[in-house]
């Protein structure tokens, strides 16, 4: 097992990680307790009250983190020839249909996000098998089959994300980097809580927010009160 630092002793000392606290207070605890050599993610989990085995409460959706995510996202759109020229102009790193989707066949996934069009999917579909496992086939729901490209390219770029339950009820996903101010994090968590809070299933039953935690790639969880409603 690695050894705690003492500065890392000395944060997770200060502060007590079973209190549950405001969205802000817990992005500035991540903050404090993350002393990692790279500027590290910063992620949300939020356990809800549905039952993912079934169908009516699959909950899966998409957000627009207000301050992005501070990734560098690869996309690739994989369109017919009159789309490139406006898929390249609205910041995809790659652009093509066939050659990609034989890269693709052979095993090549080095992307981030895949945007295509309903007219090529028939073409695409057959990539499942490769990108599925991955979480990059493209889906509808997710807004990454659409006529509208260039703004699905741009949305992506500018900190779109997307989400789906796990079999035990999570839905987990990043809301920025440690190097983030608190004030941002704590924005950036809010829409993805407001944005889970309307896509709350009439099927599920009881309390359906019941946890939501915040923690960077190598902190402790730091709970946060499941009735939050402002970043503040």
């Amino acid at each position: 097992m690695a050894a705690i630092s003492k500065k890392r002793k000395e944060a997770l000392a200060k502060h007590d990680l079973t209190q549950v606290r405001s969205l802000l207070e817990a992005a500035q605890v991540v903050k404090d307790i993350t002393f990692t050599k790279f500027d590290a993610s910063v992620d949300i989990d939020v356990r809800l009250g549905v039952d993912p085995r079934k169908a009516d409460q699959m909950v899966r959706g998409v957000a627009t983190l207000p301050h992005g995510t501070g990734k560098t996202v690869r996309v690739l759109a994989l369109v017919t020839p009159d789309k490139e020229a406006e898929a390249t102009a609205a910041g995809a790193d790659f652009v093509g249909l066939d050659d990609y989707i034989s890269k693709i066949e052979k095993g090549w996934t080095d992307v981030d996000v895949i945007i295509t069009m309903p007219s090529v999917m028939a073409k695409v579909g057959r990539l499942g098998r490769v990108l599925g496992p991955r979480g990059l086939m493209p889906n509808p729901k997710s807004g990454t089959v659409t006529t509208d490209v260039a703004k699905a390219v741009q949305e992506v770029k500018a900190g779109k994300i997307d989400f789906k339950v796990d079999k035990t009820g999570i839905i987990h996903c990043s809301v920025g980097k440690v190097s983030f101010d608190p004030s941002k994090l704590a924005e950036n968590a809010l829409e993805v809580i407001q944005t889970l809070g309307r896509l709350k299933p009439s099927s599920s039953k009881g309390t359906y927010i019941r946890s939501i935690t915040l923690s960077s790639t190598m902190s402790p969880g730091v709970p946060v009160d499941s009735t939050v409603s402002s970043a503040s």
